[in-house]
């Protein structure tokens, strides 16, 4: 079995790192992830010398967009700079050649109906002008949250398909998350797969704490909770392209993968 294996790397450093580590495929943040500013690309040469460099290289980009990006909000002064930002990140992750932007699948608080949360989800893949494909990621922890738990991820994606553009998005299983969000590695690929028809890049990430914790707490392949067969079978079973956002020298990670594959 032959998957794309790679690592979250900084995208100034990005082909070196990719070469070190031994990847075929990496994901870059084009921000600060804590912040709602998008600054000039930080790349010698600009996007056009980033396309250059990785397609010579021979490995795919994916984005993670911020993380304080909360499209579902029904708070005006998140969800509206939260829309802004997502555009501004999309835009330039278009410039660069990215195969798909990450974004966390966001929240509403404990007085919200979370009906809400996933119509303002449709709203903000509506105003997108966009050619790169929005890749939903689910989430750990939260009750309130838009995809943690298998119903409401149905309920998100049922929202999202009703957007202009909405058959375009596709989805980012996080092993740490599903694991610590509840989910039953076992089936979770078939069980999201039921639901979004697609998966189209997998976040492989050991956990630190139990299954349910609701921790988002990424560790190191065989050294958190996650079962070995477990995780090398939801990565198995995903076949999309793997990132791995673990500690310290990733491509220890990237061989451990690679070897029980």
């Amino acid at each position: 079995m032959s998957l794309q294996i790679g690592a979250h790397v900084s995208l100034d450093d990005a082909v070196a790192e990719a070469g070190r580590l031994q990847a075929d495929v990496v994901q870059v943040f084009v921000s600060d992830p804590q912040s709602w500013k998008v600054p000039p690309l930080e790349y010698d040469g600009g996007a056009e010398a980033f396309r250059a460099d990785v397609a010579a290289a021979g490995i795919d980009v994916f984005v993670h967009a911020p993380y304080v990006i909360n499209v579902a909000s029904p708070n005006n002064r998140i969800r509206i700079p939260s829309r802004k930002l997502l555009q501004q990140v999309m835009t330039r992750a278009g410039e660069i050649g990215a195969k798909g932007v990450v974004v966390h699948g966001g929240h509403v608080t404990a007085k919200d109906d979370p009906a809400t949360g996933f119509d303002n989800w449709r709203k903000a893949i509506d105003s997108l002008e966009t050619d790169v494909p929005v890749l939903v990621e689910n989430t750990a922890g939260g009750d309130f949250s838009m995809a943690r738990r298998l119903d409401r991820i149905e309920q998100l994606w049922a929202a999202i398909q009703q957007a202009d553009g909405g058959s375009d998005v596709g989805f980012t299983l996080d092993t740490c998350h599903a694991w610590a969000g509840g989910l039953d590695l076992a089936t979770v690929v078939a069980d999201v797969t039921a639901i979004t028809g697609r998966i189209d890049l997998v976040h492989a990430n050991d956990s630190r704490d139990a299954a349910g914790s609701g921790a988002d707490r990424h560790t190191n392949f065989g050294v958190g909770e996650i079962p070995e067969d477990l995780l090398v079978g939801v990565v198995r079973d995903a076949g999309a392209p793997v990132i791995c956002e673990t500690k310290g020298d990733m491509g220890t990670d990237i061989a451990w993968l690679r070897a029980r594959l």
